[in-house]
């Protein structure tokens, strides 16, 4: 049943990673660089690239996991759940920080804590009402992943939809890796999708 739910996930979320990524190209970028890159070498495989250039491979099978495509130029603006088997089930939009100093960073992270309703001390509401709800905290200094407006970029943490988050938060426990990158990590879902169209083929053709 999930490997069906991916299939036809897969179909809808693809297109939208070429539209996306089309709109994103004629903007022209004023992000500063990162210090550290992540290159996705499979689901759950990735070489990390340090400010000094000296590299290292994590792979995180066997680990529920984020992966989160910032929404910059040349990138995504999608999350990725990955599951302890290595399966990617669940897509999403999202908006990451904003050029000028805000920027998210990049980096291989775990989840701190998880708090349900929350405000902002950085950054509180005018109107008071709460503007980090379904927090998933990552980092020390306080970016995180939470419900937020996937159209606007934002000071630093990772912004989820309505329709996503209350999933998310309910998936995501305190120590989940949630990995931040630069570039595509959408073709390893398409390449997910052909090989449960193999798998198909092979079934039909041994009943």
């Amino acid at each position: 049943m999930k490997k069906i739910f991916i299939a036809v996930l897969a179909v809808c979320l693809l297109g939208t990673l070429v539209q996306a990524n089309d709109q994103r190209e004629v903007v022209v970028s004023k992000f500063k660089k990162q210090p550290k890159t992540i290159r996705p070498l499979s689901i759950t495989k990735f070489e990390l690239t340090d400010k000094n250039g000296d590299t290292k491979i994590i792979d995180l099978k066997g680990q529920k996991i984020i992966v989160v495509s910032v929404s910059e130029p040349g990138s995504e603006g999608k999350s990725y759940a990955v599951d302890e088997d290595g399966t990617i089930w669940w897509v999403d939009d999202i908006a990451s920080g904003a050029y000028g100093g805000h920027e998210t960073p990049t980096g291989i992270f775990h989840v701190l804590l998880k708090r349900r309703y929350h405000m902002s001390a950085a950054h509180p509401s005018p109107d008071g009402k709460n503007n980090m709800d379904f927090e998933m905290l990552f980092t020390q200094d306080g970016i995180a992943l939470h419900l937020g407006n996937t159209r606007a970029l934002s000071h630093g943490c990772i912004h989820v939809g309505r329709k996503d988050v209350e999933a998310m938060f309910k998936w995501v426990e305190v120590g989940t890796k949630v990995i931040v990158m630069r570039g595509n990590y959408g073709q390893l879902l398409n390449q997910e999708l052909e090989a449960f169209k193999r798998d198909i083929k092979a079934y039909d053709r041994t009943h």
